[in-house]
């Protein structure tokens, strides 16, 4: 009788703990990590004591790539110039796809303590250099699947309502001491990285707080063990088949594509000169 072997779970190929800057960690940019986890191109983990963070991040432009801001603490006041203001709650998420330019703010909440990350995504060339569109999401709008909350893609029955390009998950995951996890990535996920944000895990190796690893490309699953409480993030996709050709905000697939984005960003700067909303 033939028996069916499982395939071994993915290994981890390779970790970093980032550089950080105060109370923001970046943990993958497009220039190194970013080339191996594309679409995922680029990672910061905001860890801010209440105060921290006053001035927060003054408007400034993106082109080509998408952005999703997931509060694991803290409340955002956001403004965007494709219209939308307001106040981003705790364990909501911001999505921000900036297409051809758009240009946004966020500062905490006076008196806030923040935690979160916050991921750009590389948009495919149809929607590189489209209209900008963003979509702000309360906790109670982020579906559930057992552990994880979807911010984008789909895991189980549960649906992100953000409308992001296709073949790619990102998840938010909390488990209690010593609960087994198993994440089985759709057909085509060959890429898959994981950042925790509290507590530590084993995926085929230890991976502590502040710590982001990169699993070998593949269609295994991802076997997770939690050693205490923990949080982390989770992505897998179907690879970006195209260079990364950036900015200093933006990461295109061309060079054209670039400069008609940059272009907008730098109209859209005027306008805000102009408004006197720029510092």
């Amino acid at each position: 009788m033939n028996s069916i072997v499982a395939a071994p779970p993915r290994a981890i190929v390779h970790r970093t703990s980032g550089s950080r800057h105060g109370p923001i960690t970046r943990l993958m940019s497009p220039g190194d990590l970013g080339q191996l986890c594309k679409p995922f191109v680029f990672l910061d983990r905001v860890a801010a004591k209440a105060d921290a963070m006053q001035r927060g991040f003054g408007m400034h432009p993106h082109s080509g790539i998408a952005t999703l801001t997931y509060l694991i603490e803290g409340q955002v006041i956001y403004e965007d110039t494709t219209g939308q203001s307001g106040t981003l709650p705790s364990g909501g998420l911001e999505w921000m796809q900036a297409g051809n330019g758009v240009w946004h703010s966020g500062r905490p909440v006076a008196g806030s303590a923040m935690q979160g990350f916050q991921l750009w995504v590389a948009l495919p060339t149809a929607q590189e250099n489209a209209a900008p569109h963003s979509l702000y999401l309360a906790p109670t709008e982020i579906p559930r699947e057992g552990p994880a909350r979807v911010l984008l893609g789909q895991y189980g029955a549960a649906r992100s309502r953000v409308t992001a390009p296709t073949g790619m998950n990102y998840l938010a995951v909390q488990l209690q001491e010593n609960e087994h996890w198993r994440y089985t990535p759709p057909a085509g996920h060959s890429v898959a990285w994981l950042a925790v944000n509290s507590g530590s895990l084993d995926a085929g190796g230890n991976v502590t707080a502040g710590e982001m690893v990169v699993f070998e490309e593949s269609g295994a699953a991802i076997d997770i063990v939690a050693r205490g409480a923990t949080s982390f993030v989770l992505g897998s996709a179907v690879k970006h088949p195209h260079d990364l050709v950036m900015g200093h905000y933006s990461v295109h697939t061309s060079k054209a594509a670039l400069e008609k984005g940059e272009q907008e960003i730098q109209r859209i700067g005027a306008l805000l000169q102009q408004e006197g909303r720029l510092g």
